[in-house]
């Protein structure tokens, strides 16, 4: 045989010999490994506030049809911390909750009590307020309505260092602290209002709240990272801009946003890539998704009206439990890619019981959780075991 043709034929052969076996189709998210994430790597977090009081008031939590503490399913479910807000002095619970309070310092002691049994982190959301706190609504603890502006700075100074000194003396300090919850305009109205452009006095009361986490962390092992807290992606470059140069404010860790996607303009995944991207440049801190959702469905469990009625689904991801996986996935790896650090969802254990509050009796909410209306753990919850690409 001609030597030549002798050599094709053997390379020929070796060709065939080293071609790579076809790449086995990637497995379903019920059958895949699940990831499960270290906070430093990546916060994947639950605000479970509600939890206590929905307990109380009838509510159970399942996993695979069988009842289990609902902290525990979201630890297994790949959740490494746990959000809680803390009110100052929400007196108007007594009178709607047959005298019971919640989200006051003893049930957040009680919520991080249990989220760190668990083995998860905590971030302690401070509305320094009574009541419930977002970019319209600020209003002052009562009990500091009548004190003059150094006295209020103090306050708000003396309160958050007291309170982390009380968690501290129970080994519960908190891995993270939001100083004031969504405070696009502001916190402590009328005087922390941001007013004509003025961001001054916002400014010195976050500094206040900034330098008592600082103080204490010079004592403590656990030293929380400084969360400021605003609502809307489009929002967040002019809040971090005029909050870090009108207000004085440059000593913060995390920039954490509230990204709903019904109150929000941006309309693609990629849209909230480039801007989490933009805002990791241009601050040089830290970049979280702090509080969002997406519906399983359109349905309700009770007769309290539904906050996201699920009429208006964001464009490809189906109001099914399949769509809200699909869509938190999608937007926890445009996180990701825009060099974010962590995704939060917001009271994804308020199912509808018995509980009561000033609007209605259920939850306005229960369409948006990561249970079915029997309280078995929906395919939702496993967006933060998903293997992400970093």
């Amino acid at each position: 045989m001609n030597k030549c043709l002798i050599i094709a034929v053997v390379c020929i052969c070796l060709a065939a010999s080293c071609k790579k076996e076809a790449k086995p189709a990637p497995a379903d998210e019920k059958t895949r490994d699940k990831v499960f994430y270290n906070l430093n790597q990546f916060c994947m977090g639950a605000d479970l506030s509600y939890v206590n009081e929905v307990e109380d008031f009838g509510g159970v939590y399942k996993d695979s049809g069988a009842v289990k503490d609902p902290f525990v399913i979201f630890k297994n479910h790949g959740a490494n911390l746990v959000r809680v807000r803390l009110w100052h002095d929400p007196q108007w619970q007594a009178s709607v909750k047959g005298g019971r309070m919640y989200s006051d310092l003893n049930d957040v002691v009680k919520t991080i009590g249990r989220a760190k049994a668990a083995g998860m982190a905590v971030s302690l959301d401070l509305h320094y307020s009574d009541d419930w706190a977002d970019p319209a609504k600020q209003e002052m603890p009562a009990a500091w309505k009548v004190v003059n502006w150094e006295v209020l700075k103090d306050s708000v100074y003396q309160y958050t260092l007291g309170v982390l000194n009380h968690l501290k003396s129970r080994n519960l300090t908190p891995e993270m602290i939001q100083i004031g919850n969504e405070t696009n305009q502001g916190m402590l109205f009328p005087v922390g209002k941001v007013e004509n452009n003025n961001w001054a006095p916002f400014g010195e009361l976050i500094q206040s709240g900034v330098r008592a986490v600082r103080d204490f962390s010079a004592t403590s092992s656990v030293k929380p990272q400084v969360i400021l807290h605003v609502a809307k992606l489009t929002d967040a470059d002019w809040f971090a801009g005029n909050l870090t140069t009108g207000g004085g404010v440059a000593d913060f860790d995390v920039l954490g946003i509230s990204h709903y996607y019904i109150w929000s303009t941006v309309k693609s995944m990629n849209e909230v890539k480039t801007l989490i991207g933009n805002l990791c440049t241009k601050y040089g801190k830290k970049v979280m998704i702090v509080e969002t959702a997406y519906p399983w469905t359109a349905q309700s469990a009770d007769n309290y009206n539904n906050i996201i009625s699920g009429s208006e689904p964001f464009a490809g991801y189906p109001m099914s439990k399949e769509g809200q996986l699909k869509y938190l996935k999608d937007l926890t790896q445009s996180v990701i890619e825009g060099g974010g650090s962590g995704v939060m969802y917001w009271e994804p254990a308020w199912i509808s019981s018995e509980l009561k509050d000033r609007w209605g009796t259920g939850s306005s909410w229960e369409n948006n959780t990561f249970f079915d209306f029997s309280g078995n753990a929906l395919p939702g919850i496993d967006f933060m075991t998903h293997p992400y690409a970093f």
